[in-house]
């Protein structure tokens, strides 16, 4: 299992990166942003937000399987956005 601090540092670089995607799309294709773009980026940060919040969740028996639901999450969600930044 990786220490919480890896954790974070995986929910950042994943969600960090998919808006960097976004951003470099409205670059090449559009100079402004779409409603589809924006929507993205949205749903990044609050995937985001929603993740940090439950690493930092201190109430947890299980810490081990906690934290590999957080990572299953992050995988899903990271994959999920990657395929509507495909879409665009």
């Amino acid at each position: 299992m990786a220490n919480k601090r890896d954790l974070k540092k995986d929910i950042n670089y994943v969600f960090g990166d998919i808006i960097e995607a976004v951003y470099y799309w409205e670059l090449e294709n559009t100079q402004k942003p779409t409603k589809e773009s924006d929507a993205i980026i949205d749903d990044a940060i609050a995937s985001f937000d929603e993740l940090i919040a439950r690493v930092n969740d201190r109430n947890v028996d299980d810490k081990k399987a906690h934290f590999k639901a957080i990572n299953n999450d992050l995988e899903a969600k990271g994959r999920a956005l990657i395929e509507r930044i495909n879409k665009l």
